[in-house]
Formats: C-alpha cells, sequence, structure tokens
C-alpha cells in the first residue's frame, strides 16, 4: 500500500517536516510505502477556469500538479501537511489543491485522506478544516486521530518538543493504516459503492 504526502511548506526541514518524519515512523512499521512531493517553493500559479482539464484529463498548465496528480491516482491515501497562515494553509499549497482535485478527473472515492496543519499557537483547526473539505467533496473517508492533527512550534525543530502533537501524528498514521487496509480488504469482497449519475442543481431561477 502507498501513500502519498504533500508537504506544502516551503521550509524543507521546518517544523512541517518534524511532524511527517513522525508519520513516516509508523507507516514503516505498517509495512506502508510513502512518497512525499515537496510543493512549498514551487511555482504554482492559482486555478484559470478554463475548464481544459475536462478535455485533457490533467491541468493545462504542466507543471507539479500533473505530475503529482499520477503520484494520487496510484496511491491508497493523502496526507497534506501545512504550515498556518493567517488561519489559513498558505497560498501556494491552496492554488496546488484546487488544480489537483479539480482537474485529476479520476475517482477519488475511498482513497483516505487526512490533514496536518503546523503553527507557533492558533489557527491550526481552521486549517484542518479548509484541507479536509478537498477529501469529503471527493467521496474520500477522513482519517482521523486523539485529536485535531496538529503539532505546535516556531522555531525551526522547536515542534520535536509537543510530545502531545507528535503523539497526535503516530495516531493519525496508525489510524489510517488500519483504515486503508481494511478499505482494501472491503473493495475486494464488496467493491466500491455504486455510484449515481450527478445531479446538479442551481440557486438561481
Amino acid at each position: 500500500m502507498k501513500v502519498l504526502i504533500v508537504n506544502g511548506s516551503p521550509h524543507r526541514d521546518g517544523n512541517v517536516s518534524v511532524a511527517i518524519a513522525e508519520l513516516k515512523k509508523v507507516f514503516a512499521d505498517e509495512g506502508i510505502e510513502v512518497e512525499n512531493v515537496e510543493i512549498g517553493i514551487k511555482r504554482v500559479s492559482g486555478c484559470l477556469g478554463c475548464y481544459t482539464c475536462g478535455k485533457l484529463g490533467k491541468c493545462v498548465v504542466d507543471d507539479i500538479v500533473n505530475e503529482a496528480a499520477e503520484k494520487f491516482k496510484a496511491a491508497d491515501g493523502l496526507i497534506v501537511a501545512s504550515p498556518v497562515y493567517y488561519a489559513s494553509p498558505n497560498g501556494t499549497l491552496i492554488s496546488f489543491l484546487d488544480r489537483l482535485f479539480f482537474s485529476a478527473k479520476f475517482d477519488k472515492r475511498m482513497k483516505v485522506g487526512a490533514s496536518v496543519a503546523v503553527a507557533r499557537r492558533g489557527g491550526c483547526s481552521a486549517t484542518f478544516d479548509v484541507l479536509n473539505k478537498y477529501f469529503t467533496i471527493s467521496g474520500m473517508p477522513v482519517a482521523s486521530s486523539q485529536y485535531w492533527n496538529s503539532v505546535h512550534g516556531a522555531a525551526p525543530g522547536q515542534s520535536a518538543e509537543d510530545a502531545e502533537g507528535l503523539q497526535t501524528m503516530r495516531t493519525l498514521a496508525k489510524n489510517m493504516s488500519f483504515l486503508m487496509k481494511s478499505i482494501a480488504l472491503g473493495k475486494e469482497k464488496y467493491g466500491l459503492p455504486e455510484k449515481e449519475a450527478p445531479v446538479q442543481t442551481s440557486f438561481i431561477r
């Protein structure tokens, strides 16, 4: 099994990386492969709203988003980890996720999603909420932990001192591993739930 981890931080060895390292330890013990995508210092433009992806099957802007889409397609789970900027994920990550989830047209149902927010002090739960919405609009079960998935630290590496935050990461990885394995067994025995044809309504009359 495989998990794709997207690191939205521009600091490769910062506090988000500390949280990710804790997740990876558990996934290794669980026999789950992990692949990292670092997008914090990439130049990622926002969605153009051109809908060309509907024809191409990928984003018209051929960058890290299309590369990550192929990795996402092959993965059983996706973790998105972000620093907190003004009680929200950072702008690069938002642009990346908007385009990734909209342009990648493959079926995302039953891929397990999880988000991680890292901050000095506040804004983690608001960031956590924003990130989880990408999963829940896509038919992806969301893995939970013993607390909201947040770790705290200011100076680089300081989050290594957040014992509760690191325990939350370990619990998240254990729960996510169990959920992915359980879904794999369920798909083998029962298949995916029947999908209805989309119905779209407008609030404008």
